[in-house]
């Protein structure tokens, strides 16, 4: 059951000081009055060329009503964009003005391992007064994005967007384009926010459990049912409300750099194919993205071409791009409207072909409530439905649940069009065969990993989800994007049969902020070995509540999606809470290469390296 929004929770979006009017008016393909009435909003500086000189130094930042102190790229938060042409070699010289080491990392650039700008990994870093020359070939075309990797520099201003030009012709025309960059800020040092969590991870969370929630949840279920719910979830120090670790609470969320009160703006003129290249530099947040009264075409994902699927929402995990195109119709201002996934702020901007005209901002959503399906309960469904209680008869004699005695209802189309239930679909059936694009037909193995310190949660019945939109976006009344929907505009380029396959637990103790992959922290952990060449399906399964966007540098994650000819290509990958989830890995680039979550707290414990030899 999903919570009403909150007046305590607006106030954390609708409070802030604005940051200096207008945002990126956007590149038009060839003479535009709009831009000529306009040219004194402010542009987000770009760069383009093969040859670059990037400054990483201090720069005062006022989001909230005070002044403080960012890491900003050539003076910019976010920093500069970086325009590149595929078939290029480009040279980047940065030079760090900081006090402390730095670096830069080329988020989903395919590139030698010694310039993939991850300190003690494929480099020492960037000393402070020293350049780091980076130089490497461009074989790639897309919507990519670069942030430091080193310490907490990426929360504190250090990212921006890399837009890569194609040798060839786009499948797809558009008339304009538009570089979307979310972020999350927070004027606390980000050494004091995990300090806070690892001293009370609930710390951030605006939406824990009232007397309010629990006389709701009698109404609702009654004493006996709502008082077993509410003991199993406190026997296991868990929050139901706890989707998102750091929140609007410290937060302010950002669009190019605006906060929500001055908001961004980009203009078209009547009749346009728009180019919307949106990308999450957050650290923490994940963002439901849509565009009331516009449906948006999805054509490329993480900068690969997919084949195009219309949708009116779609869920951009921490370090995922998404390129989608818009065409309005009409002279009418729109809102980007992207809210957080806990509801407890969004960031947001305003499409129009006239800068007086101001359109409706909405009301976010209800609060979302995690269920038994996002711990791993759902055994053998392609996902539950919100309101499902997933019990086993091994939960209720935990005392977690009940089971009940009522009889399984056949699913007819009838009673999935009225909602009852869901018609299984080709994708989950498939999922069986094991055949490259289809997953793994092995249930995951718990062999290695046990309910200790480091393991609060088992997800034992953790299945693939791909066709599940996620909390909150469930039968919300929109076309959600998931990831059933991607499939490679062209045909994979290695489809081989998986040699062997890598089964990694994702893991934590929430009660205690740590993380882990298969309950092993990183400082702990041997390598994961490749051979060179060779090709390996990786499974993820995550025994946690939260999102994790896993990111494997220097190779593609081939996701399976159902489809062996056109396996969709990623650098980020989410994993549901309770799910798995598989892709192909082709070992094609030798060297030590990072492989982590990508929420930037998890990061220092949920990480391995990958070395291909």
């Amino acid at each position: 059951m999903a919570r009403p929004f909150s007046q305590t929770r607006r106030r954390f979006v609708t409070g802030l000081a604005a940051t200096s009017a207008g945002g990126l008016i956007g590149s038009a393909k060839g003479s535009n009055d709009l831009n000529q009435q306009t040219r004194f909003f402010k542009s987000q500086p770009v760069l383009q060329g093969s040859r670059f000189k990037l400054d990483v130094g201090y720069k005062p930042v006022n989001f909230t009503g005070q002044t403080k102190q960012a890491f900003a790229v050539n003076g910019s938060v976010p920093s500069p964009i970086l325009r590149w042409k595929e078939g290029d070699t480009v040279t980047i010289d940065v030079t760090n003005k900081l006090a402390h080491d730095s670096s830069i990392h080329w988020h989903g650039i395919i590139l030698p391992a010694g310039m993939d700008g991850v300190p003690g990994l494929s480099f020492s870093g960037i000393k402070p007064g020293e350049t780091f020359r980076y130089r490497f070939d461009v074989n790639q075309n897309g919507t990519y994005w670069y942030h430091s990797h080193s310490g907490f520099q990426e929360q504190q201003g250090m990212y921006g967007a890399i837009i890569i030009e194609p040798k060839e012709p786009a499948p797809y025309s558009y008339d304009r384009e538009h570089i979307i960059v979310l972020s999350d800020w927070s004027d606390e040092h980000p050494l004091d926010v995990y300090a806070n969590l690892k001293k009370s991870p609930h710390i951030y969370n605006i939406d824990e459990r009232t007397l309010e929630d629990l006389a709701n949840d009698v109404q609702a279920k009654g004493l006996v049912k709502a008082l077993k719910h509410r003991e199993m979830w406190n026997h296991m120090r868990m929050s139901d409300t706890d989707l998102s670790d750091v929140t609007g609470r410290t937060y302010t969320f950002l669009m190019n750099g605006e906060t929500p009160a001055s908001g961004w703006v980009g203009g078209f003129n009547r009749g346009e194919k728009i180019l919307l290249r949106f990308i999450n530099a957050a650290a923490m947040t994940f963002f439901d993205v849509r565009i009331p009264g516009l449906k948006m075409t999805v054509v490329a994902a993480d900068g690969q071409y997919v084949q195009p699927v219309s949708v009116d929402e779609f869920r951009l995990g921490v370090a995922e791009t998404y390129d989608v195109i818009v065409e309005p119709s009409s002279e009418q201002a729109y809102t980007l409207f992207c809210q957080a996934i806990d509801r407890s702020g969004y960031a947001r901007g305003t499409l129009t072909p006239d800068m007086n005209m101001v359109p409706v901002i909405p009301e976010m959503d209800e609060s979302p409530i995690l269920t038994h399906a996002d711990m791993g309960m759902s055994h053998g469904s392609s996902h539950a439905p919100e309101h499902s209680s997933g019990c086993t008869p091994e939960h209720a004699a935990m005392g977690h649940c009940e089971v009940t005695t009522a009889p399984a209802m056949e699913c007819t189309p009838e009673h999935a069009a009225m909602g009852h239930c869901e018609m299984p679909t080709k994708i989950v059936q498939e999922f069986a065969t094991g055949k490259a694009g289809m997953g793994t037909s092995k249930k995951p193995s718990f062999d290695l990993i046990k309910m200790g310190p480091h393991i609060d949660m088992l997800a034992d019945g953790a299945d693939y989800r791909l066709d599940d939109p996620g909390v909150g976006l469930r039968n919300n009344g929109r076309n959600v994007l998931t990831y059933a929907d991607l499939f490679n505009l062209n045909r994979t380029p290695d489809p081989r049969e998986p040699e062997r396959e890598i089964e990694l637990h994702l893991t934590g103790n929430m009660s205690r902020y740590m993380w882990s992959i298969n309950g092993i922290k990183y400082a702990d952990a041997d390598p994961i070995l490749m051979k060179y060449g060779e090709r390996v399906r990786i499974t993820l399964v995550n025994n946690t509540m939260m999102n994790h966007p896993m990111h494997l540098h220097g190779v593609w994650s081939d996701l399976e999606t159902g489809d062996s000819q056109f396996i969709p290509r990623k650098h980020t990958v989410i994993v549901q809470p309770g799910s798995k989830i598989s892709y192909l890995v082709t070992a094609d680039a030798i060297g030590k290469w990072a492989y982590h979550c990508h929420l930037l707290y998890h990061m220092p414990s949920m990480f391995r390296e990958v070395h291909i030899s």
